[in-house]
């Protein structure tokens, strides 16, 4: 009998750096593991290896996505890769490395996978009468039968991921995308509906609303604006169209402009339902 190939082991996340991830994600050998089955989308657990290193990923193939109505069709995995090349033009690394390749049924994103720490809580639900210190109210609950106020805590991590959602028009900011680590970062993942040409800024991260953007929030934004009228222009002209990228920088220039953190629309639902 043949013994079973021995298998490398498997690497954390933070002991990679972004472009060791970036060419393992790219170019290592895929093999699916399983499927989350509460994704909307298709979406596979897989393990990525290349030289000897294998790392867990994400894979969500163009081929599973489910058609939107305001969203052109075939366009999320592209918009996921979009959200990571900002994330690190802006420096921040919010979202983890990801790359569009060829998988088992064609082409799709591939991320890397992020284990949140289970102990770190970043939204909670209060008594309507709480003292919130440290935390910032998002909107009014019932919970079972009584008032109860959902929030987020004050925490710069999450003020930072507030900026970069309203750069990139994130439609779907719920409280499970946001992942923090055993180390203190806070990822943020699920970016397939960003980058719209119509303002759809909906998320939970609403507590610094009309508020004064921070110092390095502005410093980020004036690179940021730089590089879109550069090499970053460019390169996410693989994965969204002119249009989109000309309202991106339009995004950029009014936060710099007004200096403040956006408003939420009339026009459109401000919370993602469901929040989670």
């Amino acid at each position: 009998m043949t013994e079973p190939a021995a298998r490398s082991p498997r690497q954390p996340a933070q002991d990679l750096a972004p472009g060791d991830a970036v060419r393992l994600l790219r170019d290592g050998a895929l093999e699916i593991e399983g499927r989350l089955a509460d994704a909307s989308n298709t979406t596979l657990y897989c393990t990525v290896t290349l030289d000897g290193v294998t790392a867990v990923c994400v894979h969500k193939p163009v081929a599973g996505e489910r058609p939107l109505w305001d969203f052109p069709d075939g366009t999320l995995a592209g918009r996921e890769v979009a959200a990571y090349l900002v994330s690190e033009a802006i420096g921040w690394e919010i979202v983890p490395p990801t790359v569009l390749r060829d998988g088992p049924f064609g082409p799709g994103m591939c991320q890397l996978w992020i284990e949140p720490d289970p102990k770190a809580e970043l939204f909670e639900v209060f008594p309507a009468d709480a003292e919130l210190t440290g935390w910032i109210p998002v909107v009014r609950a019932v919970a079972e039968g009584e008032p109860a106020v959902l929030a987020h805590r004050d925490d710069p991590r999450l003020r930072r991921v507030a900026v970069f959602d309203a750069v990139v028009n994130n439609a779907d900011r719920k409280g499970g995308h946001l992942l923090p680590t055993p180390s203190g970062h806070v990822y943020g993942v699920d970016h397939g509906v960003c980058f719209s040409v119509d303002d759809k800024l909906r998320t939970l991260l609403w507590g610094w609303r009309g508020q004064p953007l921070p110092d390095d929030a502005l410093d980020a934004l004036a690179r940021l604006a730089h590089d879109l009228d550069s090499d970053l222009g460019e390169r996410l002209s693989e994965h969204l169209t002119a249009e989109e990228i000309a309202k991106t920088a339009e995004r950029v220039r009014r936060l710099l402009d007004t200096g403040v953190h956006p408003e939420p629309s009339p026009d459109w639902p401000a919370v993602p339902w469901p929040p989670f």
